[in-house]
């Protein structure tokens, strides 16, 4: 009998570009876990500690240290190595007091150290709504998960004021929504992917959408230099209104 499912192994040269990883030193790398975030968007937290952060020299290392309860995504202790980590996930090391947010680069991502207060909510894009039983409508969020709205009722959801493409301000460990960032022009958004991945700055222009789907509207974005960049809805990321929520590395 054949061998059933997926490749339960990476090999080194087809793993992602931006991962700081030698493509010719050994044969094999971690192989992410089924999560999130897909493989060309995500790090695996072994090779954060190893290879990003140098908190560990070998993989078994790395893997004692999150087995360890020592490694926090988004709040929560993760306890597998091979844990993807993916945009815009806050990891937490609270025996090092180190904390960052995974954010795009023009490489990929990168993470960007961040305070302990910064560390406690991360900002998540509605993907999708759904409504569900019991009165509730479902927001899927970028990063898998999902929060529930309570509502009065389902057939006219007044309660229910998030639309698709918008952000919302998570807080830990119990997930409520501090804020909403409604995707319109003068709000402030990140470029999430296509050539001009990690520019930030004011949304000036969205395309009015006929006959295609509204992901793949034109937006065009002004950093603070007065530089313009299109890109599509796809790629934008809401960060803030008149000023960014999160803290943003200097150069991207």
């Amino acid at each position: 009998m054949g061998r059933k499912g997926g490749s339960t192994g990476l090999k080194r040269k087809p793993a992602p570009g931006f991962w700081p990883i030698h493509k010719k030193e050994k044969v094999w790398v971690v192989k992410p876990s089924s999560g999130p975030h897909s493989l060309d968007r995500c790090v695996p937290l072994a090779v954060i500690l190893r290879d990003i952060l140098g908190f560990a020299e070998t993989r078994k290392e790395a893997k004692t240290i999150v087995s360890q309860g020592k490694m926090l995504v988004d709040g929560k202790i993760r306890r597998e190595d091979d844990f993807p980590a993916g945009l815009m996930d806050v990891i937490s090391l609270p025996d090092a007091d180190k904390h960052f947010r995974v954010l795009p680069s023009r490489k990929g991502l990168i993470l960007h150290s961040i305070s302990k207060d910064e560390a406690s909510f991360k900002l998540c894009r509605i993907e999708n709504k759904t409504i569900v039983k019991n009165g509730h409508v479902q927001i899927n969020l970028h990063d898998g998960s999902n929060v529930l709205v309570k509502v009065a009722d389902p057939k006219n959801p007044q309660e229910d004021v998030y639309g698709t493409f918008d952000t919302l301000k998570i807080g830990f460990p119990e997930r409520q929504i501090l804020e909403h960032i409604k995707l319109k022009e003068n709000v402030l958004a990140m470029i999430t992917g296509g050539k001009n991945v990690g520019k930030y700055g004011k949304i000036v222009e969205i395309e009015k959408v006929k006959g295609k789907k509204r992901k793949n509207a034109l937006v065009i974005i002004e950093d603070e230099k007065g530089n313009r960049y299109q890109t599509i809805l796809d790629f934008v990321f809401a960060i803030g209104d008149a000023h960014p929520l999160i803290s943003l590395p200097e150069a991207v």
